[in-house]
């Protein structure tokens, strides 16, 4: 856990209940890494009986509100205002911990997107508790009600298992990529607790005046992902993934070797040190299967790697394997697909 100076430790954990999740938002939608906690929210509130419940910073939140609950979420609490639109760190942090003073929640669950990791350590101060960083595992003793959080440490060999017994709420941030999002169910709704809010101008110390991403895609969304490493032998190879890649309309991602030599971009980077992916569909060409590679992939519905070592490590965690140099395998592929394309519209199901 976190230390925090002269925090108080919570004299009465029992009055604190239910499951807490924010809700990261862009363009009026919620991002895919906060309906994962969504999901593993709801997992831990079903093992002790509470509610999950969602926070929604933002303006128009009524449609995203909605959505929540076809993914599991029992109730919503929101803060609405136009000048809440985009993100600013002080207001959003805020009115989260205002939620949390109100309600008091027994875990407080956020994904370590670049904004969650920004909003969960001003909400812990805030809340004055500590928060578990970057978890890949997160699970609940359901008599103690203690949060089990665990993250990698030490080089990412080694899970540690923090717990925080004795400050409310528990916090963590997890990992984005590492856990599921469930299934949404039409027709599911649940309470809502919108608040068309005033917000201080004293919390508004920046003014957004546009929103550019760094790239065009975030890997972690793709339901398809084209990976290329060493084997691809030059940089020039992830010209051939990128044109498989749009052929089935998914993305290119890499191995961290192959981004290190300066072939590609970190943003593509897939792996322990990278992002964390799992696609309906994943193509590892040229990647040999280290661990740091592996962990960032190996939950993907169904993975196809291309290898011209029949040994090599990758194909231990194939659904299929293709013997192949990647620059013969790749354009036949390619040919394969559009074949198909001409007659129908290439999909992958699972």
């Amino acid at each position: 856990m976190t230390g925090l100076i002269n925090a108080v430790p919570t004299d009465k954990p029992e009055e604190y209940r239910n499951v807490f999740v924010f809700l990261e938002t862009r363009k009026g939608a919620i991002v895919k890494s906060s309906l994962e906690m969504i999901g593993i929210g709801k997992e831990i509130a079903e093992k002790v009986k509470e509610k999950l419940v969602c926070i929604l910073v933002g303006n128009d939140l009524a449609p995203m509100a909605k959505e929540a609950g076809k993914y599991g979420c029992d109730k919503v609490l929101g803060a609405e205002s136009p000048d809440l639109e985009d993100f600013k760190t002080m207001p959003y942090a805020h009115y989260a911990a205002q939620f949390i003073s109100e309600e008091k929640p027994n875990i407080f669950l956020i994904a370590a997107t670049h904004d969650g990791r920004d909003l969960a350590s001003r909400i812990a101060v805030k809340s004055r508790t500590g928060v578990t960083a970057d978890c890949t595992v997160i699970d609940i003793d359901p008599n103690e009600r203690i949060l089990l959080a665990n993250r990698p440490v030490y080089g990412e060999s080694t899970l540690a298992e923090i717990l925080c017994k004795n400050h409310r709420p528990q916090m963590a941030t997890a990992r984005p990529g590492v856990f599921k999002v469930p299934d949404a169910q039409d027709g599911r709704n649940c309470e809502k607790d919108i608040r068309r809010v005033r917000v201080d101008p004293d919390l508004i110390r920046k003014e957004i005046i546009g929103f550019r991403p760094k790239v065009e895609f975030d890997i972690t969304d793709a339901d398809i992902v084209v990976s290329g490493g060493l084997g691809l032998g030059k940089k020039e190879g992830f010209q051939v993934l990128e044109e498989l890649a749009k052929e089935l309309g998914g993305v290119v991602g890499a191995s961290r070797p192959a981004v290190d030599v300066g072939w590609i971009d970190r943003d593509h980077q897939v792996g322990q040190t990278g992002r964390v992916v799992r696609p309906k569909l994943y193509i590892a060409a040229g990647i040999s299967g280290k661990a740091q590679h592996i962990v960032g992939m190996k939950q993907s519905d169904i993975i196809i790697a291309i290898n011209s070592d029949p040994d090599a490590e990758i194909a231990k965690y194939s659904d299929y394997f293709i013997n192949d140099d990647v620059y013969a395998a790749i354009p036949e592929l390619i040919k394969e697909i559009r074949k198909l394309k001409g007659e129908k519209e290439v999909e992958i199901s699972t």
